[in-house]
């Protein structure tokens, strides 16, 4: 499979709600680079820190949180980026927003994803410290 049939398969599985087959994508050195300044930003090292973070999305937003790939997915060597639209309530707060994650794929496995927020201050209110 190349790099974008990868992330393409990753996505198809998470947007399934296949959480287990959507991280069978990661090589156990997985790092995923969460931005802002919120209570889930910072690096998570393997599927165990993500799939926490994960959960805590899930819980904290009862199970508002939803992303989808929104544009084509676009690769770049061992680079896919996937532009999605994010969304989620908290109580009174709700997010929805575009962004970009980057995948970098090596040996048929996602080793390191960035994301990037349209609006990296929205984001950070909506999940809070």
């Amino acid at each position: 499979m190349t790099a974008k049939e990868i992330v393409v398969a990753y996505a198809d599985a998470l947007g399934k709600g296949d959480v287990r087959a959507a991280f069978s994508f990661f090589s156990a050195e997985v790092q995923w680079h969460q931005p802002g300044n919120n209570q889930f930003s910072g690096l998570k090292k393997g599927a165990d820190e993500i799939g926490k973070m994960i959960g805590g999305m899930m819980e904290v937003s009862k199970g508002t949180f939803a992303l989808k790939p929104n544009g084509n997915i676009m690769a770049n060597g061992d680079l896919v980026a996937m532009p999605l639209r994010f969304s989620g309530a908290i109580d009174d707060r709700t997010m929805d927003m575009p962004g970009i994650d980057l995948f970098k794929v090596k040996e048929g496995k996602i080793t390191e994803v960035w994301l990037f927020s349209d609006d990296q201050n929205a984001e950070d209110i909506f999940w809070g410290k």
